[in-house]
């Protein structure tokens, strides 16, 4: 083969390589700018959603207390037959109804009106069954970067939040029935699911349980505990589904 040729031909295979490359990045711009509108789109979609719903299902309350107010549960099924509870926890933006499925699955990409969507929603775990008899009530929630769904629990771990007195009762209201649930342990851990057991052979074995969630937690509540307590754990992901935040209270 003569030089000339060999060149040309170095010169086809560098066209082609180029052409591959510039091929592969517009692709992936594509399929980002594709993923970033998706993004935005549900975020909006969930935000007006849950605006929608305080504004049809919030009751005010006659009381002076503005944080003391009703939640029309009927109203609210109207909207999603699987609504089970509302959740607040003061000085976050997490203030929700929560819904629950025969599954985890569901909502972790669907928005409260069932539509698919990336946010998902706030859910209880499935095999809680909040009729009482829950030892651990588990509630789960995307890290959403506009601070919507579980997108501000990271404000948890900051002693501003939890030396607060107030910011540590949270509000848990089923139908007919609302729950204050004070904090006991909060943390930050790699990717792990012991916490969100449910369900317990025996007192001591639960026992064991709650001594585990107190000794994880980075500030001592200095709060006792019992074998016949029940709890509420909330938990969402941190930096990229590596880690998990995670919140337990004691129900008073």
């Amino acid at each position: 083969m003569t030089r000339g040729k060999r060149m040309k031909k170095n010169n086809n295979t560098k066209i082609i390589f180029y052409f591959i490359i510039y091929f592969l990045l517009f692709f992936v711009l594509i399929y980002s700018g594709i993923k970033i509108y998706e993004w935005y789109r549900d975020k909006n979609k969930n935000n007006e959603i849950a605006q929608k719903i305080k504004e049809t299902v919030i009751v005010e309350s006659n009381g002076k207390n503005k944080e003391e107010y009703l939640i029309d549960f009927d109203k609210l099924k109207e909207q999603n037959n699987e609504a089970i509870a509302w959740i607040k926890v003061n000085n976050t933006n997490i203030e929700y109804p929560v819904v629950k499925t025969k599954n985890n699955e569901f909502y972790l990409n669907h928005s409260f009106d069932k539509s698919e969507n990336l946010g998902g929603w706030i859910f209880a775990d499935y095999k809680n069954k909040f009729n009482g008899t829950d030892k651990n009530i588990v509630i789960y929630g995307h890290n959403m970067k506009d601070n919507s769904m579980f997108g501000t629990m990271q404000k948890i771990l900051n002693p501003e939040w939890y030396n607060n007195e107030e910011n540590t009762n949270i509000i848990l209201k089923t139908e007919g029935k609302n729950y204050i649930y004070k904090v006991f342990s909060i943390y930050r851990i790699e990717n792990e699911d012991y916490y969100i057991k449910t369900e317990f052979n025996n007192d001591s074995e639960f026992e064991q349980f709650l001594n585990t969630l107190k000794a994880r937690s980075i500030r001592d509540f200095n709060m006792d505990m019992l074998e016949s307590d029940s709890i509420l754990t909330l938990s969402t992901c941190d930096n990229n589904n590596k880690y998990r935040v995670v919140l337990h209270a004691k129900k008073i």
